[in-house]
C-alpha cells in the first residue's frame, strides 16, 4: 500500500484533462522524459489563450509567457487579414484574464508566426539535476494548464479551487517533502522550492496555500506517531482533506511565544479556549494544526495539536475580506471549550514552539519560492510589453534607463533564487546555519521580489494598474510575503542575533 502511495507524477492523467495521450514521467528513482516534441498546426492552438478581436482571433500572453525551460515566449498571430503582435498579458474580448498560450505548444510549433525568445541569464533551470528538471517541467505545465486560466477568476470570485488543488495532488505536489510510506512524494526541500516556484507562476495565491498545507502534513509527518502520520497523512497527501496551521493570535503575531490559546487536560482530552487569526483555508479546511499553552509562559509551556474539522467547540469567524491571496479563505479560529484528544498531541508536552519554528524554517523557504515564480512571471511580461509599447515614436525597450530597470530586475531574481535555494540546501541537510540561512532567503526574496513585481507595474504605465493585465495580481498576491511566515524585520533579528552569537 506504501508503494502505492509513493510518488507517481503521472502525465498521462494530466495530458488526457488537455486532450492529449501521455505516458507516465516520473518516478522518484526513475525518471524518464516523455515530452511530447510533436508539432502543432496552428489551427491547433486555437482555444484558451485565443479571444475574439474585431478582426478574428488574435493570440494572448499571460503570467505564464514561458516555456518549461523558462524560456519567454513572444508570439505574433498571422490572420488572413492583418499581422498582429498582441500586448502582453492583456484581456481579449470575454475571456477571462490568465487563459494563456500553452507555451510548450508554442515551443515545439513550426507553425508561421511563432517565435521564441531566450531569457538565458533568468533560466530557472540552470544547476538543476536532470531528474529536478523533470519536477520543473511537471509544475510549469500543471501552472500553464491547469492554474493561469483560472487566475484572475479565483481572485475576483475569490474561489477556493479544491478540485484544482487534488489534481495538483495527483502529480505528487499534496506531500511533497512527505516520506513515501504515507503517501508523500520524498522530495528534498530544494526540489519542493524549485517546484513552488513553478507552480507560482500560474497562481501564487494558490501555490501559497499548497506549501501551507504541505508544511502542515510535514509537521504530522516528522514529530507526530505512527498511529497519528497513518491517521492524517495518507488523506492531506492526496488533498482528500486540507490542512491549515494555527500559531498567530490577535495579540500575538511577531511574539508567538506569549500565545494565549490554552488547553487544559482534563482526563483523556484537552479543553481548548482562545482563538486564532488570520489562518489560511479557515472555515474551509479539514486539520487545524494549533499551537496552544498547555504549561506556563513562554515558548516551553506550548504544545500542538492536531484539531479536526466538525469537533465540538470549534468555531470559525466570518471570511475576511483581503488585499490579495484571494484564492484562499482566511478566518479567524475559535475554541470554545473544545475537547481534543490527547491522542491528537504532535510530540510531547512543552515541545510545540519547537515544533512551529520548525515547520516555518521549511514555511520560509516555500514562501520564498513562491515570490521567484511571480518575480519570474513579471520579469518577462515586462521584457515583452517593452518589445510592444511604443512612445515617442519608438518601443520603450529602447529606452536607456528601462534597459537598465530590467537589468537590475533580472539581477535580483537570479540573486534571490541562488540565495533561497542555498538555504533549502541547507535546511536538507540540518547545518547548524539553516535557520539563518532560511531567514536570509525569506527576507531577501520577498523584498527583491515584491520590487521586482512592482517595478514591472510601472513598467507598464496604466495597463498595469487595471485588472486586465496580469501583473497587478502578482504585485497584490506577493505583498504579503513580507508579513507572514515571520515579518521580514523578524528574519533581521534572527539573523543579527545567530550573527551576534557567534564566537
Amino acid at each position: 500500500m506504501a508503494a502505492s502511495r509513493g510518488l507517481c507524477f503521472s502525465l498521462a492523467r494530466l495530458g488526457a484533462r488537455m486532450g492529449r495521450s501521455r505516458p507516465p514521467l516520473i518516478h522518484r528513482r526513475g525518471v524518464s522524459s516523455c515530452i511530447d516534441r510533436k508539432s502543432a498546426a496552428p489551427s491547433a492552438l486555437l482555444g484558451p489563450g485565443f479571444g475574439l478581436g474585431p478582426r478574428g482571433p488574435v493570440a494572448m500572453m499571460g503570467p505564464l509567457g514561458v516555456s518549461c525551460e523558462s524560456q519567454l515566449v513572444h508570439w505574433s498571430f498571422k490572420s488572413s487579414q492583418s499581422e498582429r503582435t498582441p500586448k502582453p498579458g492583456v484581456l481579449v474580448s470575454n475571456f477571462p484574464l490568465g487563459f494563456l498560450l500553452n507555451p510548450r505548444k508554442l515551443a515545439s510549433s513550426d507553425g508561421d508566426g511563432g517565435t521564441l525568445r531566450f531569457l538565458r541569464c533568468s533560466r530557472t533551470s540552470h544547476g538543476l539535476t536532470e531528474e529536478q528538471k523533470e519536477f520543473q517541467k511537471v509544475a510549469f505545465d500543471f501552472a500553464a494548464n491547469e492554474m493561469a486560466p483560472h487566475m484572475a477568476e479565483w481572485d475576483q470570485k475569490e474561489l477556493f479551487p479544491v478540485e484544482t488543488m487534488r489534481r495538483a495532488a495527483q502529480l505528487g505536489f499534496g506531500g511533497i517533502y512527505v516520506q513515501p510510506d504515507v503517501g508523500g512524494s520524498g522530495l528534498s526541500r530544494l526540489d519542493t522550492s524549485v517546484i513552488f516556484e513553478a507552480l507560482s507562476t500560474g497562481c501564487v495565491s494558490t501555490t501559497a496555500y499548497i506549501s501551507i498545507h504541505n508544511m502542515c502534513v510535514w509537521m504530522i509527518d516528522t514529530f507526530g506517531s505512527a498511529e497519528q502520520r497513518e491517521k492524517f497523512c495518507p488523506d492531506l497527501c492526496l488533498m482528500e482533506k486540507f490542512a491549515s496551521y494555527c500559531l498567530t493570535e490577535p495579540g500575538s503575531g511577531s511574539d508567538a511565544a506569549s500565545l494565549s490559546t490554552s488547553a487544559q487536560l482534563k482526563g483523556d482530552h484537552y479543553i481548548l479556549n482562545g482563538s486564532k487569526a488570520f489562518i489560511s483555508g479557515g472555515g474551509d479546511t479539514d486539520v487545524y494544526v494549533v499551537m496552544c499553552r498547555t504549561g506556563g509562559k513562554g515558548p516551553k509551556g506550548i504544545s500542538c495539536l492536531v484539531v479536526e474539522k466538525g469537533t465540538p467547540g470549534l468555531n470559525f469567524g466570518k471570511k475576511e475580506m483581503k488585499m490579495g491571496w484571494n484564492s484562499q479563505p482566511t478566518r479567524a479560529v475559535i475554541f470554545e471549550d473544545c475537547a481534543v484528544p490527547v491522542a491528537n498531541r504532535l510530540g510531547m508536552e512543552g515541545q510545540g514552539f519547537n515544533i512551529a519554528m520548525r515547520g516555518l524554517n521549511g514555511g520560509r523557504i516555500n514562501i520564498a519560492s513562491c515570490s521567484l515564480g511571480a518575480a519570474h512571471a513579471c520579469v518577462q511580461l515586462a521584457r515583452d510589453h517593452l518589445l510592444v509599447r511604443k512612445q515617442f515614436g519608438e518601443t520603450l525597450s529602447n529606452n536607456q534607463f528601462l534597459q537598465f530597470k530590467l537589468a537590475e530586475m533580472a539581477t535580483k531574481l537570479v540573486a534571490s533564487r541562488l540565495l533561497v535555494r542555498q538555504a533549502a540546501t541547507a535546511l536538507q541537510e540540518n547545518r547548524s546555519d539553516a535557520a539563518s540561512l532560511c531567514a536570509m532567503a525569506k527576507l531577501f526574496a520577498t523584498d527583491e521580489c515584491f520590487s521586482i513585481c512592482n517595478q514591472a507595474l510601472q513598467m507598464h504605465g496604466g495597463y498595469g494598474y487595471l485588472k486586465d493585465y496580469a501583473v497587478q495580481q502578482f504585485v497584490r498576491d506577493i505583498r504579503v510575503h513580507q508579513i507572514l511566515e515571520g515579518t521580514n524585520e523578524v528574519m533581521r533579528m534572527i539573523v543579527s542575533r545567530n550573527l551576534l552569537s557567534e564566537i
